[in-house]
């Protein structure tokens, strides 16, 4: 029993590392970027190339720690590995071309509407179904992170199919990163060491395109500066834990519980806009924010519901298995519902 608790609590504190290195891997990056990208730092308006080097330096990182004997390789079938990295490219490319094509307002509400579309593809793809205290705090998050970061909202006929695409591309890429590790028993930096490879290769080939399309620039005939590639590598250092700590959260909770951590971020990141680059601070982000801080705590309080009925089910189980069919019925009847009968235990009698 005290190993058992032992265990537990061990995983807890894998668990809460796993997210608060997501968390802070994914506000250094932006806030990175946004200096790297921004007019009034490095203008390095590739954002699809520079993906391409943040999976470089990662799938570079796994190849070191395979070759060392850090991370064992276990074996995916190809086919899976490049149909996922197509997935998770088309997921990029349309997120860059959604963020282009509509105002900003739309391009938050369809990254607010991934958590239904993953609740509903999970439960088509994987019967899973989610209580109703789940739900409500889905939506409160949703309500409240719609509140601090919606603002204009226009749509095309372009823009709406571009944002669909993402909605639709993000949300399954999330879920097979789950369903993968799951399937072969793989731990999650060995799968993305798999994975970074193809998508390194792919996006630094069709990034620079993709990139033209966007900002009208082509990569090449930027003027790098020192300054710039240090942010360059900073951006690719933060990439890497950033990648292991999102398939981390996602394979051992829930592509729904990752997009709530991700909502999380965006609290994190107008916090951080309003203390380190002066942004604009008002009484619709605050409240908006309480409301999305509310919304969280009330999911990590329906979650761990569902993980207390799940250890009770699985218990009830277990003891189940352990008893004969009758014996079961009358622990679950309870000796108060049951007539009082007598028991042969040996050669004397007791009353039951």
């Amino acid at each position: 029993m005290a190993a058992e608790n032992e265990q537990r609590k061990s995983s807890s504190v894998s668990n809460m590392g796993a997210w608060a290195m997501n968390v802070i891997s994914s506000v250094g990056i932006i806030m990175a970027n946004k200096q790297l990208m921004s007019s009034s730092g490095f203008s390095f308006s590739f954002a699809t190339t520079l993906t391409g080097f943040h999976f470089a330096l990662t799938a570079l990182v796994g190849f070191v720690s395979n070759a060392t004997g850090l991370s064992a390789s276990k074996h995916v079938p190809m086919w899976e590995l490049i149909w996922f990295s197509i997935v998770a490219n088309v997921s990029i490319a349309a997120m860059n071309f959604s963020l282009m094509l509509n105002s900003v307002g739309f391009y938050q509400i369809s990254k607010l509407s991934m958590i239904p579309v993953v609740c509903v593809m999970e439960w088509i793809l994987h019967s899973k179904r989610y209580s109703r205290e789940v739900k409500v705090s889905v939506v409160v998050v949703v309500v409240g992170v719609g509140i601090c970061t919606v603002t204009d909202v226009k749509v095309n006929a372009k823009g709406f199919i571009c944002a669909c695409v993402a909605i639709f591309s993000s949300s399954l890429q999330q879920i097979l990163i789950g369903s993968l590790q799951k399937k072969y028993s793989i731990g999650s930096f060995e799968l993305l060491s798999k994975t970074a490879p193809i998508q390194a290769v792919s996006l630094l080939v069709v990034g620079p395109f993709v990139d033209y399309l966007l900002s009208g620039k082509f990569i090449l005939n930027y003027n790098m500066t020192s300054g710039c590639f240090v942010f360059i590598l900073l951006s690719c250092a933060l990439a890497v834990f950033c990648n292991i700590s999102q398939y981390l959260c996602i394979g051992r909770f829930s592509a729904v519980s990752f997009q709530v951590i991700g909502h999380m971020k965006t609290v994190c990141i107008l916090t951080l806009g309003w203390l380190l680059f002066d942004s604009a601070m008002t009484f619709k982000n605050v409240s908006g924010m309480f409301v999305a801080i509310v919304g969280m705590v009330i999911y990590s309080w329906a979650m761990e519901l569902e993980k207390q009925a799940g250890l009770a089910a699985k218990a009830l189980n277990s003891v189940k298995h352990s008893l004969t069919e009758e014996e079961f019925h009358l622990l679950k009847e309870g000796v108060g519902t049951t007539q009082s009968k007598d028991v042969e235990l040996g050669g004397g009698y007791i009353k039951a």
